[in-house]
């Protein structure tokens, strides 16, 4: 049992002396946000949750006029015990609890029954106080195993985790609003060991003994709202949390997981599926080929759409049954149907966890929101699948979830895994064109864009989720993001761009566009065509804003990639370029890198750069590195071509 509180790094705390000029400029103030929880032996807890928050402006006014607090009724019950305004003059009004509202919380593709619950507060004025308690029993992730119709609203057996007796709990302790206190304590039986830790910065904490109960207690004070930078990495990663579960190691959790799916029977052949099995396989006879028609198509024919479906909700995946007869569902259903297809085709396929967006961490704390699936190839390693994420998509684990952790559930157990980086040529995108500009301005030519992995995927979206007669419609509008002037004459992109599996899309497009370049006595100025907006949103970087200097936290991009941009462009005659060429090379990076020329050959100008992007996610001391390969293409491609008569 852990009794001392080990912290790397230090939180931003604030001596009362300095509080009443940091909190300036907010709208409201927390005075105290405290939680306590008691844990039975089954592993339930039941939560005593009290906020006081104080009014400094209309503002903070407006936004604290509805109090709401979120719960699923399948694993809790939660309610106000009382909501309560003490006002300036030290009057009071206690809310009348009648007026006390439960609504269905809103949601989006996945509808499992979450509900709010809120409290009115009516007009409020600077000066005035809330204070209200929240009563909650259960557990907080949507972790389902029983019939919602099974129980009645007093059955207490709904608020036991699934892994009856294992209590965990995960608490941000980050705040929204300046916070003079923030504690969280929970009391456990003594027998029930828990291990914990604050990450990411520092807590007041201690563990006290009572008769047959121990109390942890945990709190921080006078704690302010993190900076939030712009592509950062999720706060869950950062900012600071802390993490207790009485689960020894994350290997007990792994074994749990694949006992409780097992013998729940979710993966068991169903004759209509192994027709449908037979059929996609037939002729094949290469283990990954099999398993890439197998993930793709259930990627693509089970829609994702999540609704309260009966017993097997959470961590017990539905059956093969339920899963090919509606072919829908989240993302467990998914999995669940590929891991029966598998097992079908004879190989050995198991479910997996993972956290798409945030780390998880050592403690065994449930920190999951995405289910995913291992498959054992032939030589015995494991790899890990995702239906769920790549429909029409050329990869079968989608790259855009590299550096992910994850968790099998496989016969012999296992700890957490992570997905490796995977290397930017996986998802080039590749622009080359051979284009002329005329003495009026005219620009014309044609271009190639070619792009595999995450980059191809994003090329062939508009081809994949539209009709197929709107191709060309696709590609003159990403011609028309260069100029409203320009005009398609002619595109190749293949007989169906939809089919990703027939191989990396290749697209080549012939255009005119009048009025290019901006005219002027003697002059032509414009824009080298690959430097134009032409698939600029599939460029992976282009999102960051790269005005700071520095990052205090880690950030992330959709993915890793290398962009390379060719052109040769023909000058007008009786014209020269007066831009001097240029040549600048930055490979001495780790991650990120980028080489890039313009050379002036006679009335051809030949123009190349080449942008690697490493990894998805960077720590905050590699932001240096990022920006300064980013800022030199970028700057490449502010500096205009200035053409003068000779």
């Amino acid at each position: 049992m852990a009794g001392l509180l080990l912290c790397a790094v230090s939180y931003t705390g604030l001596q009362a002396r300095n509080w009443d000029s940091v909190k300036a400029g907010y709208g409201a103030l927390v005075v105290l946000d405290s939680t306590h929880v008691n844990v039975s032996d089954n592993g339930s807890g039941t939560f005593v949750i009290r906020k006081i928050v104080r009014i400094l402006s209309s503002e903070g006014a407006l936004a604290n006029r509805v109090i709401k607090y979120d719960y699923d009724p399948l694993t809790a019950f939660a309610a106000f015990e009382y909501v309560r305004i003490i006002h300036p003059d030290g009057s009071q009004t206690d809310l009348n609890p009648a007026l006390f509202c439960d609504y269905a919380a809103p949601a989006r593709s996945i509808y499992w029954g979450a509900r709010q619950i809120m409290a009115g507060t009516g007009r409020l004025e600077p000066g005035d106080v809330i204070d209200y308690t929240i009563q909650k029993k259960g557990f907080t992730y949507a972790l389902l195993t029983m019939d919602p119709g099974a129980f009645s609203p007093a059955d207490d057996e709904r608020f036991i985790p699934p892994m009856r007796g294992q209590f965990y709990d995960i608490i941000p302790f980050w705040v929204d609003l300046p916070t003079e206190k923030k504690i969280y304590n929970v009391t456990v039986p003594k027998e029930k060991s828990l291990q914990y830790e604050f990450f990411n910065g520092t807590c007041s904490s201690s563990v006290r003994f009572a008769g047959e109960t121990a109390t942890y207690s945990f709190a921080v004070t006078y704690a302010m709202p993190p900076v939030n930078e712009q592509g950062q990495v999720d706060h869950f990663d950062v900012s600071p949390k802390l993490m207790l579960s009485s689960t020894p190691e994350w290997k007990d959790k792994s074994l749990w997981f694949n006992k409780v799916n097992e013998d729940f029977g979710s993966f068991d052949p169903l004759p209509a599926a192994q027709k449908k099995v037979d059929e996609l396989l037939k002729g094949l006879t290469d283990e990954m080929d099999k398993i890439s028609v197998l993930t793709h198509w259930v990627g693509d024919n089970i829609r994702y759409s999540g609704i309260s479906m009966g017993k097997g909700e959470g961590y017990t995946l539905h059956n093969t049954l339920m899963n090919f007869t509606d072919r829908c569902g989240v993302c467990k259903d998914k999995a669940g149907m590929l891991i029966s297809m598998l097992r079908m085709a004879g190989f050995e396929a198991y479910p997996a966890m993972t956290m798409a967006g945030s780390r998880i961490e050592t403690i065994p704390a449930d920190h999951f929101n995405h289910c995913v699936v291992v498959v054992k190839l032939s030589n015995g390693s494991y790899i890990p699948l995702d239906p769920t994420w790549v429909p029409f998509t050329r990869e079968l684990w989608s790259s855009a979830e590299q550096q992910q952790n994850y968790l099998p559930g496989i016969p012999e157990g296992s700890d957490l895994l992570i997905t490796p980086v995977s290397d930017p040529d996986n998802h080039y995108l590749k622009i080359s064109a051979i284009s002329r500009l005329s003495a009026d301005g005219t620009l014309t030519g044609e271009f190639t864009v070619s792009a595999e992995g995450q980059s191809d995927a994003a090329i062939r979206r508009p081809f994949t989720t539209g009709f197929r007669d709107l191709v060309t419609n696709a590609l003159e509008a990403e011609l028309l993001r260069v100029s409203p002037n320009a005009r398609l004459i002619k595109a190749d992109a293949g007989k169906n761009p939809s089919d990703y599996q027939k191989g990396p899309i290749c697209m080549t497009i012939q255009f005119i566009i009048p009025g290019y370049a901006v005219a002027g006595e003697n002059t032509l100025v414009c824009t080298p065509l690959v430097f134009s907006n032409l698939y600029r949103n599939n460029r992976v970087y282009n999102a960051l804003n790269l005005t700071p200097e520095t990052k205090q936290y880690g950030f992330k991009v959709r993915c890793s990639q290398r962009v390379v941009l060719d052109e040769t462009l023909s000058l007008p005659k009786g014209f020269r370029l007066e831009t001097p060429d240029r040549s600048e090379e930055m490979k001495g990076g780790q991650v990120t890198s980028f080489s890039g020329y313009r050379i002036t050959q006679g009335q051809t100008v030949r123009i190349h750069q080449d942008i690697k992007v490493g990894k998805r996610v960077f720590e905050a001391d590699e932001w240096p590195e990022f920006r300064n390969a980013i800022m030199a293409h970028n700057d490449f491609a502010a500096q205009p071509l200035v053409l003068v008569k000779k």
